[in-house]
């Protein structure tokens, strides 16, 4: 299941951008209003829950300078990366955009398409807020 966000612009350099996603406590900042639980484990994962879902620990995979930060589930049981791909305007505008990749079977992909999809919305709608 591939899930995409609008992309979003920020008025902020690339670099910028890429070193907040680098530091994973500032995904609390982008959190929607809903969340129950964000708790940063070590400086590359965190745990995030939100009212009326399970918690998730997601944990840093890949960083490439300025340009891409996967993040993937640490849990095999619903196996996804979560990718923000940044691509610089100019020195001071940078787009953002989300990208979820998962492997579920039909009926949860079925039941989670429309909270996932909803909830990368919410990320990069608040990236201005890094």
């Amino acid at each position: 299941m591939n899930l995409e966000s609008q992309k979003i612009t920020v008025q902020k350099s690339a670099e910028y951008i890429f070193n907040e996603l680098s530091q994973v406590k500032n995904f609390e900042k982008l959190m929607p209003d809903t969340i129950a639980k964000f708790e940063v484990l070590d400086e590359n994962a965190f745990i995030f829950g939100l009212k009326g879902m399970p918690e998730i620990k997601l944990k840093m995979k890949e960083k490439v300078p300025t340009s891409k930060i996967i993040l993937g589930a640490a849990s095999d049981k619903l196996p996804f990366t979560l990718t923000a791909n940044i691509n610089e305007n100019s020195a001071d505008s940078t787009d953002v955009q989300l990208l979820f990749d998962g492997e579920f079977n039909a009926m949860m992909a079925m039941m989670i398409k429309g909270p996932i999809s909803k909830f990368i919305e919410t990320l990069a709608e608040n990236m201005h807020k890094l």
